[in-house]
Protein backbone atom coordinates (compact mmCIF):
# COMPACT_ATOMS: atom_id res chain seq x y z
CA UNK A 1 0.00 0.00 0.00
CA UNK A 2 1.26 3.18 -1.31
CA UNK A 3 2.33 5.71 2.08
CA UNK A 4 0.58 9.29 2.27
CA UNK A 5 2.77 11.83 1.76
CA UNK A 6 2.51 16.09 2.51
CA UNK A 7 4.73 18.17 1.12
CA UNK A 8 4.25 22.07 2.03
CA UNK A 9 5.98 24.38 -0.04
CA UNK A 10 6.56 27.54 1.53
CA UNK A 11 7.37 29.32 -2.34
CA UNK A 12 9.31 32.93 -1.85
CA UNK A 13 8.01 33.38 2.01
CA UNK A 14 9.55 33.25 5.27
CA UNK A 15 11.71 34.90 7.86
CA UNK A 16 13.85 33.55 10.19
CA UNK A 17 12.45 34.05 12.92
CA UNK A 18 8.82 33.04 11.67
CA UNK A 19 10.02 29.82 10.06
CA UNK A 20 11.61 28.68 13.41
CA UNK A 21 7.76 29.50 14.74
CA UNK A 22 5.97 27.79 12.20
CA UNK A 23 8.69 24.73 12.61
CA UNK A 24 8.30 24.49 16.41
CA UNK A 25 4.37 24.54 15.77
CA UNK A 26 4.48 22.11 12.92
CA UNK A 27 6.65 19.66 14.66
CA UNK A 28 4.70 19.53 17.68
CA UNK A 29 1.21 18.97 16.21
CA UNK A 30 2.20 15.94 13.90
CA UNK A 31 4.32 14.09 16.05
CA UNK A 32 1.32 11.64 16.63
CA UNK A 33 0.84 11.02 12.78
CA UNK A 34 2.48 8.33 12.56
CA UNK A 35 2.00 6.31 9.08
CA UNK A 36 2.49 9.11 6.84
CA UNK A 37 5.59 11.33 5.73
CA UNK A 38 5.26 14.97 6.31
CA UNK A 39 8.31 17.74 4.44
CA UNK A 40 8.82 21.13 3.84
CA UNK A 41 10.59 22.45 0.92
CA UNK A 42 11.66 26.00 1.81
CA UNK A 43 13.73 29.06 -0.25
CA UNK A 44 16.97 27.86 -0.62
CA UNK A 45 18.73 30.74 1.83
CA UNK A 46 17.33 29.03 5.19
CA UNK A 47 17.87 25.17 3.82
CA UNK A 48 20.60 25.35 6.29
CA UNK A 49 18.28 27.42 9.33
CA UNK A 50 15.50 24.65 8.35
CA UNK A 51 18.06 21.68 8.65
CA UNK A 52 18.96 22.55 12.06
CA UNK A 53 15.50 23.48 13.23
CA UNK A 54 14.28 19.62 11.90
CA UNK A 55 17.44 17.68 12.67
CA UNK A 56 15.71 14.46 14.35
CA UNK A 57 12.11 15.35 13.28
CA UNK A 58 9.90 13.01 11.55
CA UNK A 59 9.28 16.77 9.27
CA UNK A 60 11.70 16.42 6.11
CA UNK A 61 13.46 18.91 4.29
CA UNK A 62 13.34 20.00 0.49
CA UNK A 63 13.82 22.53 -2.01
CA UNK A 64 12.17 24.42 -4.06
CA UNK A 65 14.18 23.99 -7.59
CA UNK A 66 17.63 22.54 -8.94
CA UNK A 67 19.51 22.71 -11.70
CA UNK A 68 20.13 20.64 -14.37
CA UNK A 69 23.86 21.05 -14.15
CA UNK A 70 25.95 19.53 -11.36
CA UNK A 71 28.32 22.48 -11.06
CA UNK A 72 29.85 25.41 -13.63
CA UNK A 73 29.42 29.09 -14.53
CA UNK A 74 25.33 29.20 -13.69
CA UNK A 75 25.46 32.44 -11.50
CA UNK A 76 22.52 31.96 -9.09
CA UNK A 77 21.74 28.68 -9.88
CA UNK A 78 21.95 25.37 -7.60
CA UNK A 79 22.95 22.00 -7.92
CA UNK A 80 21.74 18.67 -6.22
CA UNK A 81 25.14 17.79 -4.43
CA UNK A 82 24.53 21.17 -2.27
CA UNK A 83 21.48 20.05 -1.89
CA UNK A 84 22.04 17.34 -0.25
CA UNK A 85 25.04 19.35 1.96
CA UNK A 86 22.07 20.77 3.45
CA UNK A 87 20.07 17.52 3.72
CA UNK A 88 17.52 17.69 1.32
CA UNK A 89 15.67 14.84 0.22
CA UNK A 90 13.33 16.05 -2.03
CA UNK A 91 13.47 18.72 -4.67
CA UNK A 92 10.44 20.26 -7.18
CA UNK A 93 10.86 20.19 -10.58
CA UNK A 94 8.52 21.65 -13.29
CA UNK A 95 6.58 23.67 -10.79
CA UNK A 96 3.84 25.85 -12.34
CA UNK A 97 5.27 28.98 -11.87
CA UNK A 98 9.05 27.94 -12.84
CA UNK A 99 7.05 26.61 -16.31
CA UNK A 100 5.13 29.64 -16.64
CA UNK A 101 6.95 32.31 -15.17
CA UNK A 102 10.82 31.16 -16.04
CA UNK A 103 10.09 29.34 -19.26
CA UNK A 104 10.74 25.64 -18.23
CA UNK A 105 9.88 23.39 -20.75
CA UNK A 106 9.07 19.82 -20.69
CA UNK A 107 12.90 18.80 -21.61
CA UNK A 108 14.54 20.94 -19.13
CA UNK A 109 12.47 19.87 -16.30
CA UNK A 110 12.99 16.04 -17.52
CA UNK A 111 16.63 17.06 -17.14
CA UNK A 112 16.52 18.55 -14.15
CA UNK A 113 14.57 15.60 -12.56
CA UNK A 114 17.33 13.51 -13.89
CA UNK A 115 20.12 15.78 -11.94
CA UNK A 116 17.57 15.34 -8.72
CA UNK A 117 18.37 11.01 -9.46
CA UNK A 118 21.62 11.39 -10.12
CA UNK A 119 22.08 13.63 -6.72
CA UNK A 120 20.25 10.92 -4.54
CA UNK A 121 17.35 13.57 -4.51
CA UNK A 122 13.96 12.81 -4.65
CA UNK A 123 12.56 14.77 -7.31
CA UNK A 124 8.67 16.06 -7.35
CA UNK A 125 7.42 16.08 -10.66
CA UNK A 126 4.95 19.26 -11.10
CA UNK A 127 2.14 18.56 -13.75
CA UNK A 128 -1.29 20.33 -14.63
CA UNK A 129 -2.84 21.97 -17.23
CA UNK A 130 -4.31 26.00 -17.60
CA UNK A 131 -8.02 26.70 -17.28
CA UNK A 132 -8.13 27.24 -21.17
CA UNK A 133 -6.71 23.66 -21.18
CA UNK A 134 -9.38 22.41 -19.28
CA UNK A 135 -12.19 24.25 -20.68
CA UNK A 136 -10.91 22.86 -24.17
CA UNK A 137 -10.79 19.28 -22.97
CA UNK A 138 -6.83 18.99 -23.03
CA UNK A 139 -6.29 18.21 -19.42
CA UNK A 140 -5.03 14.80 -20.01
CA UNK A 141 -3.15 15.33 -23.23
CA UNK A 142 -1.37 17.98 -21.00
CA UNK A 143 -0.02 16.06 -18.12
CA UNK A 144 1.03 12.98 -20.50
CA UNK A 145 2.88 15.32 -22.63
CA UNK A 146 4.76 16.45 -19.60
CA UNK A 147 5.04 13.30 -17.84
CA UNK A 148 5.82 11.58 -20.92
CA UNK A 149 8.99 13.82 -21.34
CA UNK A 150 10.56 12.75 -17.96
CA UNK A 151 9.92 8.80 -18.95
CA UNK A 152 11.47 9.45 -22.82
CA UNK A 153 14.57 11.16 -20.27
CA UNK A 154 14.77 8.45 -17.76
CA UNK A 155 12.94 5.55 -18.27
CA UNK A 156 9.36 4.87 -16.94
CA UNK A 157 10.81 2.59 -13.78
CA UNK A 158 12.42 5.80 -12.72
CA UNK A 159 9.43 6.87 -11.91
CA UNK A 160 9.04 5.21 -8.41
CA UNK A 161 12.58 6.77 -6.87
CA UNK A 162 10.47 10.29 -7.18
CA UNK A 163 6.79 11.58 -6.88
CA UNK A 164 4.60 13.13 -9.46
CA UNK A 165 2.11 15.76 -8.23
CA UNK A 166 -0.79 16.90 -10.31
CA UNK A 167 -1.67 21.03 -9.63
CA UNK A 168 -4.38 22.15 -11.95
CA UNK A 169 -2.89 25.43 -12.66
CA UNK A 170 -6.48 27.46 -12.08
CA UNK A 171 -6.21 26.18 -8.35
CA UNK A 172 -3.30 26.94 -7.66
CA UNK A 173 -3.38 29.96 -5.22
CA UNK A 174 -6.88 31.08 -6.58
CA UNK A 175 -9.22 29.32 -3.79
CA UNK A 176 -10.37 27.21 -6.63
CA UNK A 177 -9.95 23.46 -5.87
CA UNK A 178 -10.52 20.52 -8.21
CA UNK A 179 -13.40 18.64 -6.16
CA UNK A 180 -12.31 15.16 -5.14
CA UNK A 181 -13.67 13.41 -7.99
CA UNK A 182 -12.54 15.94 -10.70
CA UNK A 183 -8.63 15.38 -9.01
CA UNK A 184 -9.49 11.58 -8.54
CA UNK A 185 -10.33 11.13 -12.35
CA UNK A 186 -6.63 12.67 -13.62
CA UNK A 187 -4.75 11.02 -10.93
CA UNK A 188 -6.42 7.88 -11.88
CA UNK A 189 -5.45 8.65 -15.80
CA UNK A 190 -1.69 9.40 -15.00
CA UNK A 191 -1.87 6.22 -13.19
CA UNK A 192 -3.08 4.14 -16.06
CA UNK A 193 -0.89 6.01 -18.13
CA UNK A 194 1.85 4.79 -16.42
CA UNK A 195 0.16 1.46 -16.32
CA UNK A 196 0.15 0.73 -19.55
CA UNK A 197 4.01 0.97 -19.48
CA UNK A 198 4.99 -0.71 -16.69
CA UNK A 199 2.73 -1.78 -13.88
CA UNK A 200 4.40 -1.80 -10.87
CA UNK A 201 5.84 1.46 -11.47
CA UNK A 202 1.95 2.59 -11.54
CA UNK A 203 1.04 0.69 -8.45
CA UNK A 204 3.88 2.26 -6.41
CA UNK A 205 4.27 5.75 -7.36
CA UNK A 206 3.05 8.40 -4.90
CA UNK A 207 0.86 10.85 -7.04
CA UNK A 208 0.02 13.78 -4.77
CA UNK A 209 -2.47 16.57 -5.19
CA UNK A 210 -1.68 20.53 -4.86
CA UNK A 211 -4.59 23.56 -5.96
CA UNK A 212 -5.61 24.95 -2.57
CA UNK A 213 -5.45 22.02 -0.21
CA UNK A 214 -7.33 23.27 2.58
CA UNK A 215 -7.90 21.67 6.49
CA UNK A 216 -11.61 21.69 5.55
CA UNK A 217 -11.26 19.58 1.69
CA UNK A 218 -8.13 17.69 2.49
CA UNK A 219 -9.64 14.45 3.80
CA UNK A 220 -12.13 14.50 1.19
CA UNK A 221 -9.08 14.68 -1.71
CA UNK A 222 -6.84 12.24 0.37
CA UNK A 223 -9.51 9.72 0.70
CA UNK A 224 -9.96 9.01 -2.99
CA UNK A 225 -8.00 6.02 -4.12
CA UNK A 226 -5.44 7.20 -6.24
CA UNK A 227 -4.50 10.39 -4.28
CA UNK A 228 -2.02 9.86 -2.22
CA UNK A 229 -1.33 12.70 -0.59
CA UNK A 230 -0.63 16.47 -1.43
CA UNK A 231 1.47 19.65 -1.94
CA UNK A 232 0.56 22.11 -0.30
CA UNK A 233 1.28 25.78 -0.70
CA UNK A 234 -0.49 28.66 1.12
CA UNK A 235 -1.65 26.63 3.60
CA UNK A 236 1.62 25.07 4.44
CA UNK A 237 2.62 28.71 5.80
CA UNK A 238 0.28 27.93 8.74
CA UNK A 239 1.17 25.58 11.56
CA UNK A 240 -2.96 25.28 12.39
CA UNK A 241 -3.43 24.53 8.55
CA UNK A 242 -0.70 22.72 7.85
CA UNK A 243 -1.20 20.29 10.73
CA UNK A 244 -4.34 19.51 9.86
CA UNK A 245 -3.94 19.37 6.72
CA UNK A 246 -1.14 16.55 7.91
CA UNK A 247 -3.46 14.74 10.18
CA UNK A 248 -6.16 14.17 7.49
CA UNK A 249 -3.57 12.25 5.36
CA UNK A 250 -2.87 10.20 8.40
CA UNK A 251 -6.63 9.64 8.65
CA UNK A 252 -7.12 8.73 5.19
CA UNK A 253 -4.35 6.37 5.14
Amino acid sequence: MRKKLVIGNWKMNGGRATNARLLADVVSRVSGADGIDIAVCVPFPYLGNTSQHLFGCRVGLGAQDINEHESGAFTGEVSGSMLIDFDCHFVLVGHSERRDLFGETNERVAAKFEAALKSGLEPVLCVGETLAQRNAGQTNEVVFEQLQAVVDRVGVSRLQDGVIAYEPVWAIGTGETASPAQAQAVHLALRDYIRALDSQTANDVQILYGGSVKADNALSLFSEPDIDGGLIGGASLDADSFSAVCLSAKAAS
